[in-house]
């Protein structure tokens, strides 16, 4: 039997969510109906962090409600029959001709993929299966041609005066979205103009804003003008502005066209028995394409639309707004090589749908891993379950394939990326290290997958600006020009500094210089003066070795270096 949400238990978006679907589904069918919770994607052009919102909102909830016991599916519909709108930068201009075809039907520029749409599609089912998601996929291209809604499509046809006295009565109410930011409204721009391509005219006369329209069969595009249909025969005449053809196409047994947008996502919420959609802050305001769905699914289909979340735009820090069509965007593929799969997770079931938030692939990426593992922590004691630890919870485990990939040896992301900057990349070498400096572990195995992205964040990500470079000869100037404390200091280092030395050895010997200066033992509290004398000789060190004013501890870069190296940096010129 099924179970709700249990008293006493934390809750957030989610499970206010899933309350909602579960009870769509029991107001529109029986009480043990397979709810459905459906996403959507037009594969355009790169699948980026923003479209992962979709796909991850609709994943959450489903889970909610496998959660309580009840059959639930994640229903994806990629929008492959929709038209190629504009030929994004980087791509051929000559892709121009397909403008106007379906995304299935364009070839892949790249030749890698038998379509444009299966070549943006496969790189986002994969990163989807890193993150845990399952869901049962559909292609318009394939349903429309199929005919599985021929039934649905004369029907919308039969009743197109009543979409018209809808889209009629949304018109008057149309309110643009209020954009607060550039990016956001160059979002808007692109989502509208996506829309507005599919509700001009397809007529003229009664057949104006007919509500289906072919692609030419000549030329494959959609430049087409109804100019009679007969609805006994199902018999619809076009011409063809592109390429002049005119002719006449069966709407009951030639599938060769698709209903309009706004027509077209009511039909299927009624089709599929959809109980959960979201949609973004462009598909929800007045006029827009889920109000006019409400009324045209309630009107014509005789369905209740489903219950939903507007979800709010996501943008990548220092970089325009992702725009799919444009391409040159952060996808999740890219964001997974540098965050492990359930922080990318976190990133999205921890905010409101509604609240907009930036990824940040800069130094936030470091502060961000802090965060999870001391979330991770506090999950660990059942007394301090809340919101923050529900968040945790639905990030790193999904019902199909448990908990996802984390290290088996937690090491903090800020040591593994210094390690890894010091060095170049060697990944036995970070695992030598970071177990002397404390991190006991069998294998570099133990601090996948953590570790991979540590590597990668500081190979592509760190500016060359702020990378630490270790001189490759000694500073001879700065040697000679060393003062009485100095040459003391690093005497003393240099006199003491073991050929083998371990972490703890190492941050004593670093520490300790100064105090030694100051006539005090090793282990003897810092003074006030040896406080100042330490930050000075901290800078000696790093200026010496990295020819910088900081960089990652001391005791860390003295074992990527190795003491002979140490020693042929810090020795003074003979006299």
């Amino acid at each position: 039997m099924a179970r709700g949400s249990n008293q006493g238990e934390p809750t957030d978006w989610v499970t206010r969510a899933a309350d909602d679907a579960i009870r769509h589904a029991r107001q529109t069918g029986p009480e043990d109906r397979l709810i459905t919770c459906a996403s959507g994607a037009s594969p355009s052009g790169p699948i980026h962090l923003g479209n992962l919102r979709e796909f991850l909102t609709v994943h959450f909830v489903a889970e909610e409600i496998r959660r309580r016991g009840h059959a639930v599916r994640h229903l994806h519909s990629w929008d492959d029959f929709d038209r190629f709108r504009k030929v994004p930068a980087g791509v051929d201009p000559s892709w121009s001709e397909h403008i106007g075809r379906p995304l299935s039907a364009v070839p892949d520029p790249w030749d890698c993929h038998p379509s444009w749409a299966e070549h943006f599609k496969e790189p986002l089912q994969h990163a989807l299966r890193e993150l845990g998601v399952e869901m049962e996929e559909v292609s318009q291209t394939e349903r429309y041609r199929a005919g599985a809604y021929t039934e649905q499509v004369l029907h919308a046809i039969r009743h197109r005066d009543d979409i018209e006295r809808v889209l009629a009565q949304h018109r008057t109410k149309k309110v643009e979205p209020v954009a607060e930011s550039e990016e956001e409204a160059a979002a808007l721009a692109d989502s509208v103009a996506d829309a507005e391509d599919e509700v001009t005219a397809s007529g003229s006369g009664d057949l104006a804003r007919f509500p289906y329209k072919p692609y030419c069969r000549q030329c494959g595009r959609d430049t087409v003008e109804v100019t009679a249909y007969d609805d006994d025969s199902t018999d619809l005449a076009y011409t063809c502005s592109s390429c002049g053809y005119a002719g006449t196409t069966n709407v009951a047994t030639e599938h060769e066209g698709k209903l309009v947008w706004k027509v077209d996502w009511p039909m299927r919420w009624m089709v599929e028995g959809v109980d959960f959609e979201p949609a973004g802050l462009d598909h929800m305001t007045p006029g827009s394409s889920y109000t006019v769905g409400k009324d045209v699914v309630k009107r014509v289909f005789d369905f209740r639309a489903p219950s939903s979340a507007t979800y709010a735009f996501v943008g990548v820090a220092g970089m325009q707004k992702m725009s799919s069509s444009r391409g040159g965007v952060p996808t999740a593929a890219d964001a997974l090589q540098v965050l492990e799969a359930p922080i990318l997770r976190w990133l999205y079931v921890r905010r409101q749908p509604k609240q907009a938030f930036n990824v940040d692939f800069g130094a936030e990426v470091v502060r961000l891993y802090d965060e999870w593992d001391a979330l991770a922590r506090k999950a660990a004691n059942p007394d301090k379950r809340d919101a923050q630890v529900l968040a945790f919870e639905r990030a790193s485990a999904t019902a199909a394939a448990g908990r996802l990939p984390t290290p088996k040896v937690v090491v903090p992301f800020r040591q593994l990326s210094s390690v890894a900057d010091v060095t170049a990349g060697s990944a036995e070498l970070v695992s030598r290290i970071v177990g002397e400096v404390g991190y006991a572990h069998d294998s570099v195995d133990d601090l996948q997958p953590r570790l991979g992205r540590a590597m990668t964040w500081t190979a592509d990500y760190v500016p060359e600006s702020e990378r630490t470079t270790v001189r490759a000869t000694p500073d001879e100037d700065r040697l000679a020009a060393l003062d009485e404390d100095e040459e003391l200091w690093l005497a003393q280092l240099l006199d003491r500094l073991p050929d083998e030395p371990d972490a703890d050895e190492l941050t004593t010997l670093i520490y300790g210089v100064p105090k030694l200066g100051r006539g005090l033992g090793l282990d003897d509290p810092p003074t006030d003066e040896v406080k100042a004398d330490q930050k000075r000789f901290f800078r000696l060190l790093y200026q010496l070795l990295v020819s910088a004013e900081r960089g990652p501890r001391l005791p860390t870069l003295f074992l990527a270096l190795g003491s002979e190296k140490v020693r042929s940096l810090l020795r003074p010129p003979a006299t």
